[in-house]
């Protein structure tokens, strides 16, 4: 899947015992005998089981997630509003905005039953309990069943997105991670691109069987994902104490080429109320939850309101869903190639903020150039490209600089549950009395992409001084090796990837 080539160890018979040293790809690289790959096999092949295990389906998971998050933009294409007599007022952004409530709410609390119960049996139960929900919106019959449906759908997707990201990290080493990072969050323009060719074809069902259009988008994409969910719970991974598909030679291979670069995980400890304390009070930690927080607003204003928009050029409701195609398929090249630029450089703030700039430059042209659809259509492709290339890039470097599972769990979902705030200022940044420019919504989603830039430029600043601060720090400080473990990457030995 992944075309990188990964440097292979020396073969022995020996448990390896690896250290956790300061710089661990250094350290990797220069004494490859302290990790033994099982004589079986090579590191590349390893990794590359490893990436068949683990990242097509959190894929696929994500995908029907973001699908069934953001079907309802579609769905209003096809008369939605107008059937529920919500056309009036702005009691279809009050819908999509109820959404983030629970999914703000329960991010940190689903981490934390995702390490206690097993990452397929905790997702598979959340993503049978959306697809479920998703279906059902198709059978609502007023605002106030679609309010219900839209809140029990945050709540099902809260565990899906940092769940997922926090897995991933505890399965890849640092230089490795960007490229799935990537890919897995390219589910997101893959389901914005597969939903307009899927909503296109079924919006062609209406009046089957009595019901419209809109209602089929609902009724056959949540019954996709119930059926999936079921597959699911045998397919989905585990982390790697605890998966079958690797012998025991691996597992201890796989831990330990990861301690090198992360240093332990502290699987086996249970989170505490103390833990989520001491890394909520962590500056680089608060932070990055604002880097992420400033991409959500123009990254859920392109995939709620796009196809809205693009339907604003003149376009017919089926002329419209294939158009949205375009933008998301652009997104998903650009991200991938800048992604393996990040890996291959082992950089991250350069590859965060040149995308950004590219977002930047799509809501400059929105906001300055009007009636003339080709030029408009063209910064949408600025748009979805920059935002959703961006924010993989940010997630990945902020949540595999989070060293051990406590610190990971608790990260990962403060920063995704803070960051979706913007999801509600995204939802009533465009209103439909501004309809066809959306000057507003523009204007606030540019703001934002600022503070993310910001965000980030700060972040570095920090990472930067800490690993500097180490640097001339006396090494030896008295610590024990399991001090090291709870304090995670805040560990005197630790260094940030910049």
């Amino acid at each position: 899947m992944f075309s990188k080539k990964e440097k292979d160890v020396r073969e022995s018979d020996e448990p390896p015992v690896p250290p956790y040293e300061a710089n661990f790809d250094a350290n990797y690289e220069e004494s490859p005998e302290l990790v033994a790959c099982p004589a079986h096999t090579t590191e590349s092949k390893l990794v590359t089981r490893i990436d068949l295990h683990v990242i097509p389906f959190l894929c696929i998971m994500y995908l029907l997630a973001f699908l069934d998050r953001v079907n309802i933009a579609n769905a209003n294409v096809f008369g939605l509003s107008t059937e529920l007599g919500i056309v009036d007022g702005n009691k279809y952004n009050t819908a999509l905005v109820i959404f983030f409530v629970p999914y703000i709410l329960f991010e940190i609390p689903s981490n934390i039953l995702l390490k206690k119960f097993k990452p397929r049996v905790w997702l598979s139960i959340c993503m049978f309990g959306f697809g479920l929900v998703t279906m059902c919106q198709g059978f609502v019959q007023n605002y106030s069943g679609l309010l219900a449906t839209r809140f029990l759908l945050g709540l099902f997707e809260t565990g899906m997105f940092p769940g997922a990201f926090y897995l991933i990290g505890m399965w890849y080493r640092r230089h490795e991670a960007q490229k799935r990072y990537t890919f897995f969050f390219s589910s997101t323009t893959l389901a914005g691109a597969f939903g307009g060719l899927l909503a296109s074809a079924i919006g062609k069902m209406d009046g089957m069987r009595g019901y419209k259009g809109w209602r089929w988008i609902f009724i056959l994409e949540g019954l996709l994902t119930i059926v999936v969910s079921f597959a699911f719970y045998f397919l989905l991974p585990n982390f790697p104490e605890e998966v079958k598909w690797l012998r025991e030679d691996e597992r201890t291979f796989v831990k330990a080429r990861l301690q090198l670069d992360q240093g332990k995980s502290a699987r086996e400890r249970p989170i505490k109320p103390a833990d989520v304390l001491r890394a909520l009070t962590d500056p680089k930690i608060i932070i990055g939850g604002f880097m992420y927080f400033g991409l959500i607003v123009p990254a859920y204003g392109y995939a709620y309101f796009s196809p809205t928009i693009i339907q604003s050029y003149g376009y017919s409701p089926i002329q419209t869903q294939l158009h949205s195609v375009p933008p998301w398929a652009a997104a998903f090249g650009f991200a991938m190639t800048v992604a393996w630029f990040s890996d291959r450089l082992k950089h991250r703030l350069l590859f965060a903020i040149f995308p950004i700039c590219v977002c930047i430059s799509g809501f400059v042209i929105l906001l300055t150039v009007h009636n003339h659809r080709s030029v408009q259509y063209a910064a949408l492709f600025l748009v979805a490209m920059g935002a959703y290339t961006a924010m993989p890039v940010i997630v990945c470097w902020f949540n595999m600089n989070l060293g051990g599972h406590h610190r990971r769990a608790i990260g990962t979902a403060w920063q995704v549950g803070f960051g979706n705030i913007g999801g509600i200022i995204a939802v009533y940044a465009f209103l439909k009395k501004d309809a066809p420019r959306y000057v507003p919504g523009y204007a606030i989603s540019l703001s934002f992409v600022g503070l993310s830039a910001a965000s980030c430029l700060t972040y570095y600043v920090l990472c930067r001084w800490a690993n500097r601060s180490r640097d001339r720090a006396v090494r030896d400080v008295g610590l024990t090796e399991y001090e090291k473990t709870e304090l995670g990457d805040r560990s005197p030995d630790y260094r940030y990837l910049l």
